[in-house]
């Protein structure tokens, strides 16, 4: 049990002394870290619930239950707390496609998350897909759910009383997912991997529907005291945890535990990680309801205890002391390591420019600028500029939207349910996912994002910009921010180069999350991202949720009316480095940076303007740069325009189309609106250019390219399809 609760994946040994720095406090919180989901107040009694959670040993072990039990466990985190789930979003990262292995990998995760997803019932309205070959060997699930629950449903861990029954209600428990904690999820992958398959649950999501309605049923009829999701360590997390938060002590006798296989001994069942099961708390007086609900949802719930008022955890087998202890040993006195001297000791002697197949030369390079500065240059090397080419930009321009970093994901996210429910308005495609609220007039937007090119020559930059872009494509929906989700997926803590990573991807979402006021109200820490001694790239996967005051007056993903402005507002200052269009000639190198004020400044703009009707589209400038940006608003709806770049001081044609950099929106305006825009960019100090007008049927770049938005569609819609060896 110590082996389970200490481990890092239940632990946090090496990170938590890092969270507690991280701002969680704001108008809007309802309920920050610490609980099993995160809540945001969205007024007139109703919570918005949500928080983000890795599965990613499990999926590079067994990529489909791996992927389908991740959406499981953070389906049960959301409903655990009295919310009903009303969306997931997910979170991908695969090496190079082209390699069958990773085909299957592709294959079993995009399968899982689809099953799992479709069969209870929830609709997948949002993610993001890496395609890096640091990945191939050690693929990132993450998955985000975010649900509804009115201020009185909502149930903490830590409303146990003394004299309560205890019971667990849902599947079975077997000897799946044992020890995946300690032995699956808190180490290296590596020689031997395979031989820890059996740690990875198997997940059954019929019975996952039948347990979500009741204990909602439960909750509504407050028959519960408290509601605990078994999911990593199982049995022994849930009882330690609910005792611990609440004060008291519990009595539990693991021969009532109902098994699916035979002779397993009481270390089997308290550390099953068998899915679909919760630990239940009735109010005392309300067993009887509680089980009859129990029966009404055809499940299996049994009584296996009691809390107690002494502080102490005792499991029985029948009428055998197996095991005592005081919970909050388990729960919350594990050892926490303050890895500031290790990460000190770090100097990126082996850090450098990234090339094709992902290997890093021996190039140090600095940190990243921050607040508009710009960052120091390789110390070794000079910045390695893609070199010139005698092909035609337009058709550079064709092959980029084709790439792995920017080529239409609809192949993936078609086989998700995206209307489930029917309260999607906006699913996946868009900036962000716009949800609405039956019986209400406001709404939700939602977003999850990363941007690991940028972590990996810097973690603060790449956090930070993580942070920016999550929360900037709900501004591009026309919703104000409230608050992130975050799940920190790093290296080796141990060494000093993942003890870097770690403190540099906290410290930049604090900088980010301080500049543009918003809190962190939940999250997850995956540690040991790594195979045979290599990391991942330190990614750090900001789940995002804004509000919309009236959800039909969302800013449409459209190209526009002809006729209608386009306007780039924000920073024109990019950078081919770290770009998807060097990725795609083997370079990646910094410096990087991020103006956060800037960033912050533009947010409020944007939506300043929408609040006055102004904003007819608006997409962020991301992977691609201004020229995919543009080409992206063309194939909304089919419609070309007729532009110019910005004239930028020392930034070439080339340079201004495809180069990258944060803070940046292209906006779609009705020209009788040009200089009530003008005028509110002024007054929040945002750089504002004209780059031309909508109309045609050519995205026209004067003087650069003029190519026909059908060609621009078709590859962007089937690039992916190529990479993966099938069609779009």
């Amino acid at each position: 049990m110590f082996g389970a609760m200490w481990s890092e994946h239940c632990a946090y040994k090496h990170s938590k002394k890092l969270l507690r720095t991280l701002p969680s406090r704001g108008p809007s919180v309802a309920v920050g870290p610490g609980e099993n989901a995160g809540a945001v107040d969205l007024g007139g009694g109703l919570l918005c619930v949500f928080k983000v959670e890795s599965h990613n040993h499990p999926s590079a072990i067994e990529p489909f239950q791996g992927a389908a039990t991740g959406v499981g466990g953070i389906l049960r985190d959301v409903f655990a707390m009295g919310a009903r789930p009303t969306a997931v979003l997910n979170a991908l990262f695969f090496g190079d496609p082209t390699d069958p292995a990773v085909r299957r990998t592709i294959a079993g995760v995009t399968g899982g998350i689809s099953f799992y997803g479709n069969c209870v019932g929830i609709p997948d309205v949002g993610g993001h897909i890496s395609f890096e070959p640091g990945y191939a060997d050690n693929p990132l699930v993450n998955a985000m759910c975010v649900g509804f629950a009115r201020a009185e449903d909502l149930r903490k861990a830590s409303g146990a009383r003394p004299g309560s029954a205890v019971y667990l209600v849902g599947s079975d428990t077997g000897r799946d997912g044992i020890a995946g904690a300690s032995l699956l999820a808190s180490f290296e992958l590596g020689t031997g991997s395979d031989e820890k398959r059996p740690s990875v649950q198997v997940g059954n999501p019929f019975l996952e529907k039948l347990l979500l309605e009741a204990t909602l049923e439960l909750v509504q009829a407050d028959a519960v005291e408290a509601v605990q999701d078994l999911g990593a360590a199982g049995l022994t997390c849930a009882t330690s945890e609910v005792a611990a938060k609440s004060n008291v002590g519990m009595r539990v006798d693991v021969a009532k535990v109902p098994r699916r296989a035979r002779a397993m001994t009481p270390y089997e069942v308290m550390l099953s990680e068998s899915q679909e099961r919760m630990l239940v708390i009735a109010r005392p007086g309300r067993e009887q309801d509680v089980e009859r609900i129990f029966e009404h949802w055809e499940l299996h719930g049994t009584r296996i205890g009691d809390v107690t008022a002494q502080p102490l955890l005792q499991i029985f087998d029948a009428n055998q002391l197996v095991a005592e202890l005081p919970p909050r040993s388990l729960a919350d006195d594990a050892p926490e390591y303050d890895i500031s001297e290790l990460a000190a000791s770090y100097r990126g002697a082996d850090e450098g420019a990234v090339g094709a197949a992902g290997v890093s030369p021996s190039l140090a390079l600095g940190r990243g600028a921050v607040g508009g500065a710009k960052g120091p240059a390789s110390t070794t090397a000079p910045s390695a500029e893609p070199q010139p080419t005698t092909a035609k930009i337009g058709l550079e321009l064709l092959d980029l939207l084709s790439s792995l970093a920017v080529a239409s994901r609809r192949l993936i996210y078609r086989t998700y349910d995206q209307m489930v429910g029917t309260d999607t308005v906006v699913g996946p495609g868009a900036d962000a996912a716009v949800m609405r609220i039956k019986g209400r007039n406001d709404g939700i937007a939602l977003a999850i994002d990363a941007q690991p090119r940028l972590a990996a020559i810097d973690p603060f930059v790449g956090a930070a910009a993580a942070v920016a872009e999550a929360t900037r494509n709900l501004v591009c929906m026309g919703a104000t921010p409230l608050a992130i989700t975050d799940c920190l997926n790093i290296g080796n803590p141990e060494r000093p180069k993942g003890a870097w990573q770690l403190t540099r991807t906290v410290e930049g979402i604090v900088a980010a999350c301080e500049a543009l006021g918003i809190p962190v109200v939940s999250g997850n820490v995956s540690l040991y991202n790594a195979t045979h001694g290599a990391d991942v790239w330190p990614t750090a996967v900001i789940g995002a949720v804004g509000r919309l005051a009236d959800v039909s007056q969302y800013i449409r993903p459209t190209s526009g009316k002809p006729g209608d402005l386009v306007l780039l507002a924000g920073s024109a200052q990019v950078s081919l480095g770290a770009s998807a269009y060097g990725g795609t000639r083997g370079i990646h190198e910094g410096p990087v940076g991020i103006d956060l004020a800037l960033e912050a400044r533009l947010q409020r703009f944007v939506l300043a303007a929408h609040a006055q009707g102004a904003v007819r589209a608006a997409h962020d400038r991301d992977a691609g740069g201004l020229g995919v940006a543009l080409a992206e608003i063309a194939i909304r709806d089919r419609i070309g325009m007729k532009v110019a770049l910005p004239a930028v001081r020392g930034i070439d044609k080339r340079v201004a189309l495809f180069a990258e950099g944060p803070s940046g929106i292209v906006l779609v305006i009705d020209p009788m609106r040009d200089e009530q825009v003008r005028t509110l960019a002024r007054e929040h100090n945002v750089p504002l250019w004209t780059l031309g007008t909508i109309g045609g049927d050519l995205l026209e770049v004067a003087p650069v390219l003029g190519t026909p938005v059908s060609a621009l569609a078709d590859a962007h819609a089937r690039g992916l399809g190529r990479a993966l060896g099938r069609d779009a």
